[in-house]
C-alpha cells in the first residue's frame, strides 16, 4: 500500500510539472511580445533577433511536455480530470507554441524592414496598445492554468482583453482601407500583417482559457465559451 501511494503521489507530481511547464510557456511568450513590440517601435535590429532566437526555447519546452504527456496517458490510463488535464495539455503546449510563433512573426517583421520601421509613425501608439494587450492576456492566461480558477473575474477578463485587440485590429484595417490613407501599398501590407499577428495571439489565448474551463468542469470544449455563466457548468467526475 505505501509503495502504491508513492506511485499515484508521483503521478500526480508530474501532471503538476505539465501545468509548471505550461505557465512558464505562457512567462516566456509574454515576454517575447513585450519585445518583439518594443523591437518594433523602435526598429531594433537586436532585439527582434534576440526575440526570434528565443522562440526554440519555446518550441523545445512544447515538445517536452506533448512528450510528457503521452508518457502519463500511456503509463497511467487517466480518468476524469486527470484524463482532461492530459489530453488539454498537448492542445495547450500547441496554442502557447504558436503564440511564440507569433511574437517571432513580429520579430521577423521588424528584420525584414530594417533600418526602416515597419509601422508609420502614426499607428505606433495602436500597436504598443496592442503590444501591452498581448503581454497582459499572456500573463492571465498564464494565472489561470496555474491556478485553474475560472472565475467570472479571470475568464471575462481575458475577454476583455481579446474584445479590445480585436477592436484595434478592426480599426486599423479601416485606416489602411481608408481613400486618405498617406502611406504605400507596401506600408499597408506591413500594418494588416502585424495588426493580425496581435489579434491571433490574442485569439490563442482565450483558445487556452476555453481549455481551462473544460478541464475544471468538464463541459465539452464545443460548448465553451469565455463570456458563458459557469456556475452551472457540467462536471463528468
Amino acid at each position: 500500500m505505501p509503495r502504491l501511494q508513492g506511485v499515484r503521489n508521483n503521478y500526480h507530481e508530474q501532471l503538476d510539472a505539465i501545468s509548471e511547464d505550461l505557465v512558464q510557456m505562457t512567462k516566456l511568450v509574454g515576454s517575447a511580445i513585450n519585445r518583439a513590440t518594443q523591437a518594433l517601435l523602435d526598429a531594433d535590429l537586436q532585439l527582434a533577433e534576440s526575440v526570434i532566437e528565443g522562440d526554440e526555447t519555446v518550441d523545445l519546452l512544447a515538445a517536452e511536455i506533448d512528450s510528457q504527456c503521452f508518457d502519463l496517458a500511456a503509463r497511467q490510463q487517466p480518468v476524469a480530470t486527470d484524463l482532461r488535464i492530459i489530453m488539454s495539455g498537448i492542445r495547450i503546449s500547441m496554442s502557447v507554441e504558436r503564440m511564440g510563433d507569433l511574437a517571432a512573426h513580429v520579430a521577423k517583421q521588424t528584420r525584414l524592414r530594417y533600418p526602416k520601421s515597419s509601422i508609420p509613425n502614426e499607428l505606433r501608439g495602436t500597436f504598443a496598445q496592442m503590444g501591452g494587450l498581448a503581454e497582459a492576456i499572456a500573463s492571465s492566461t498564464g494565472m489561470v492554468i496555474m491556478s485553474k480558477d475560472i472565475s467570472a473575474s479571470y475568464v471575462s477578463g481575458i475577454g476583455r482583453y481579446d474584445d479590445k485587440m480585436d477592436e484595434l485590429h478592426r480599426e486599423l484595417f479601416g485606416i489602411v482601407l481608408s481613400p486618405t490613407w498617406p502611406h504605400g501599398v507596401e506600408e499597408a501590407i506591413d500594418v494588416t500583417l502585424l495588426s493580425r499577428f496581435y489579434e491571433r495571439y490574442a485569439d490563442h489565448a482565450v483558445t487556452i482559457t476555453k481549455r481551462m474551463i473544460h478541464v475544471v468542469t468538464g463541459q465539452p470544449y464545443s460548448e465553451v465559451t469565455v463570456d458563458a455563466p459557469l456556475g452551472d457548468a457540467f462536471t463528468g467526475d
